[in-house]
């Protein structure tokens, strides 16, 4: 690592003293063109009352981020769920909580899935997305549907928007290859209708073997084996019509399809790797959006959408009758979602929103007879805000009632949950702002936990989660090289009660509220930009998060007061990126503590701490009125095959080389 650093501090120099060699007193004016630009606004992460985090395709690729999960790992408050090889499943959890606990939205509207209440991010693919957030307790947007205010924390996906400069279409191809066997070809074209409208394709294929090299080690054998039953086929297609209509407001449609075949790589364990296991998914959703400025204190939102998700699961010597399994799961939802935004003074902010939505699952299952679900979602907020000053509060209100063609049906749930939040600047010149904020919300149990095969319970109730959140931030600069700084520090408190957990009963286990869970924690994010000289700039981020998360259930059990599994103490990432006219440089670094695989804080369960370690090189090359971007990533450099789920080991050495060209 010094050497690496020496190496990079004679490269800023002799990039400086190239570039200040190169400078010419002489100045050519050129005219140029008008260009049309279409974009998401970048929210303040500095000014928001709850912690924000913000990514965008920006920065993205100037670090060399290569999929959705990439760039959530790289977020402070977050454990990923990776179950190793390329089509792992790969979940979201904050601060401790539980997947199920974290709400995914697309382009505004929250995905569901209501048998698991588990979102797989590996789903999504980084081609068309500008910009990924996660907000953890209750956002300052008060402006979104109800189901937003549901959760814990959102992790919020926003794809591009077509921009058109002279011409009326746009072409952006490009392919991606490397170890693996990975081939990713993609395609994406805008074409504008005309003054009200335009219309965008996004389409990629994904393929790979995933037959990477591992070692694996079982007391003090060692053997060297390659990942088996770990390929993937995924295409993505996605339409999109965006419209206009002036004083008749923003209307937008999206279609989204996913076909996918994956192998489930499975658990390692001495002397058995193989696995049989496949899974297919076919998901389709259409979804609209449409809103209205209708006068400067008056705003009208209104979303729908519709979803289908298929899901089958085939494995081959599973240990039952006939030795194979074969599980069809379909999911349809039905969404719809109102709201207005007033504005009674220019300080105020007042909204309301109303959620209505069925969710169904139809199965091959012969114990679950296709369970539905129809819920209500209400959700009033309101905002004061100044210079100073930022206060957000709100109220939901949730009804849920079950249904199911024959047997039991579960009682209907109720509840009302408040949040509120703000942030305060005392003094203008020294940009310190302090926030603290408040949530209280539930979960309702998904249909596994209420109608799994043995092990459902119709009767359960909502977990109940607290949140607690006192933080500062700074934004500033020291010098006009060093021409940013910003800094945010949050510590935290939450609490989950009525946690669902399977629970021994007399020959079989049971879901049932039983599990208690205490969160304390610490969350930093720093930023770094600085101009070293013309055209020669360095930025550096840098995230830490401390977290005990422990299970407070039972005082008279084994594990009282032990750290929950997959969640551990300490976890960091960091960042370093340097912008020349020759060639843009990035190493990222990414480092986990130690971690248990089961509820019992033993040496049997524990899973060993990881660093990895990531260089991404890339050069733009403009050709006529075009673009040629090429970029090279060298991923986890120390060839590692840490474990982020026990017995599931991730790949070693590996890179990827893109290509993308924008006409």
């Amino acid at each position: 690592m010094r050497i690496l650093f020496s190496a990079f501090l004679f490269f800023c120099s002799f990039a400086c003293t190239s570039l200040l060699a190169q400078t010419n007193d002489s100045i050519k004016t050129q005219k140029l063109s008008e260009v049309e630009v279409s974009a998401h606004i970048k929210p303040s992460a500095a000014r928001s009352t709850t912690p924000l985090q913000v990514i965008d395709n920006a920065e993205m690729e100037r670090i060399g981020i290569l999929s959705v999960s990439d760039a959530v790992r790289r977020f402070s408050g977050v454990s990923i769920k990776d179950y190793g090889g390329i089509g792992g499943m790969k979940t979201v959890s904050i601060r401790g909580m539980g997947a199920q606990h974290t709400a995914v939205s697309y382009d505004g509207i929250t995905m569901s899935n209501v048998q698991s209440g588990q979102i797989d991010i590996s789903r999504f693919s980084l081609d068309n997305v500008s910009m990924i957030s996660l907000s953890i307790g209750q956002s300052d947007d008060i402006f979104q549907s109800a189901r937003s205010y549901a959760s814990a924390g959102v992790l919020q996906i926003t794809t591009l928007q077509p921009a058109f400069d002279t011409k009326r279409n746009t072409l952006n191809t490009g392919v991606k290859t490397g170890s693996f066997g990975l081939l990713n070809p993609m395609v994406y074209y805008a074409h504008k209708i005309n003054e009200q409208f335009s219309i965008s394709v996004n389409s990629g294929w994904e393929r790979a073997d995933g037959r990477y090299k591992f070692t694996y080690k079982n007391a003090e054998q060692t053997e060297e084996r390659k990942r088996r039953n770990s390929d993937v086929s995924i295409w993505r297609t996605e339409l999109n019509l965006y419209g206009n209509l002036g004083k008749g407001g923003n209307l937008n449609f999206k279609v989204n399809y996913l076909d996918s075949e994956r192998g489930l790589p499975g658990s390692v364990i001495f002397y058995k790797d193989d696995n049989d296991e496949r899974v297919w998914n076919k998901d389709l959703f259409a979804q609209a959006y449409y809103k209205n400025t209708l006068s400067h204190k008056l705003e009208l939102k209104a979303q729908a959408r519709f979803s289908r998700t298929y899901y089958k699961y085939f494995a081959l010597n599973n240990n039952i009758s006939g030795s194979k399994q074969e599980d069809r799961i379909t999911q349809f939802e039905y969404y719809a979602s109102a709201g207005i935004l007033y504005k009674p003074i220019e300080d105020i902010s007042i909204s309301l929103f109303e959620d209505v939505f069925q969710n169904r699952l139809n199965s091959n299952f012969t114990d679950i007879d296709s369970p539905s679900r129809n819920s209500s979602l209400t959700a009033l907020a309101a905002q004061y805000n100044n210079k100073h000053i930022t206060i957000t509060g709100s109220l939901l209100a949730t009804y849920v009632k079950e249904d199911a063609k024959s047997g039991e049906v579960p009682d209907n749930k109720k509840k009302i949950t408040p949040s509120i939040s703000l942030s305060y600047l005392p003094f203008l010149k020294t940009n310190i702002r302090l926030r603290a904020s408040y949530k209280k919300i539930f979960r309702v149990p998904t249909f596994d936990d209420m109608y799994y095969i043995r092990m459902g319970n119709i009767n359960l109730k909502p977990e109940y989660a607290t949140q607690y959140n006192t933080g500062l931030t700074w934004v500033g600069k020291i010098s006009n090289k060093v021409d940013l700084i910003s800094i945010s520090a949050d510590g935290y408190k939450n609490k989950v009660d009525d946690k669902i957990v399977p629970f021994p009963t007399m020959n079989i286990f049971k879901m049932r509220n039983y599990g208690k869970v205490d969160m304390t924690g610490l969350d930093i994010n720093t930023r770094l930009h600085s101009e070293l000289c013309r055209k020669l700039s360095i930025e550096l981020t840098g995230n830490y998060s401390y977290q005990k998360v422990i299970d407070i259930t039972d005082q008279e059990s084994k594990n009282y007061r032990d750290q929950i599994p997959y969640t551990p103490r300490h976890y960091g990432s960091g960042a370093i990126s340097l912008e020349n006219p020759w060639i843009n440089i990035a190493y990222t670094l990414i480092v986990s503590g130690k971690r248990y695989a089961l509820d019992q804080n033993i040496l049997d369960n524990e899973i060993e701490s990881y660093t990895d370690h990531s260089i991404s090189l890339n050069k733009s090359f403009d050709i006529n009125k075009s673009r040629l971007r090429v970029q090279l990533n060298l991923i986890n450099l120390s060839n590692k095959n840490y474990q982020i789920i026990k017995y599931y080991p991730m790949p070693g050495r590996s890179f990827t080389l893109s290509a993308n060209y924008r006409f």
